[in-house]
């Protein structure tokens, strides 16, 4: 977007509440992140994102560790899973912040045990919901990707982030 920014990180427990669906995490998370940002850099137009992969109404978080991982993607391969990614904007003056939530389609392929190994030997994606990177060699255990942002698989919905920008007052680009 070519607008000068600092990326900061709030300290916030990111584990889904009792009877939350995996958008729903997915949207206060992202509203939280910008409040607490808010809150610390009171004068900033502050961004809060969160990303929640879903496979059949259960939320799958970051893995963690190996054996974790594997799990994930045994229990994806052949499935369609939703990606979840909310968006959040809190503008300084303003009550609410300006809120999106983008969902992403991906279908993986009937995946192998032996492919399973070799990608996470490769690429270990411990640390993303999902536990497959598609700004990496997780791509290649997609079948298909359906979405109207693409962007938003990697984490940051650009096509939904400059119309919140937009909406806040600035100009993009």
């Amino acid at each position: 977007m070519r607008l000068p920014f600092v990326a900061w990180a709030p300290d916030l427990d990111e584990s889904a509440l009792a009877g939350e669906t995996p958008s729903q995490t997915a949207r206060r998370l992202a509203i939280a992140k910008a409040r607490a940002g808010a809150l610390a850099h009171p004068d900033a137009i502050v961004i809060g994102s969160d990303q929640v992969a879903d496979l059949n109404g259960r939320a799958l978080g970051k893995p963690g560790t190996l054996e974790a991982a594997q799990e994930q993607l045994r229990a994806m391969r052949g499935q369609t899973v939703i990606f979840h990614t909310a968006l959040a904007v809190a503008v300084p003056g303003h009550d609410e912040p300006l809120v999106e939530l983008v969902e992403t389609d991906v279908r993986f392929r009937p995946l192998s045990e032996d492919e399973i190994d070799r990608y996470l030997a490769l690429e270990p994606a411990f640390d993303c919901a999902g536990s497959a990177k598609a700004e990496g060699l997780g791509i290649s255990l997609t079948e298909s990707i359906r979405a109207d942002d693409p962007t938003a698989l990697i984490g940051l919905p650009l096509v939904a982030l400059a119309r919140l920008l937009r909406s806040a007052g600035l100009k993009v680009p």
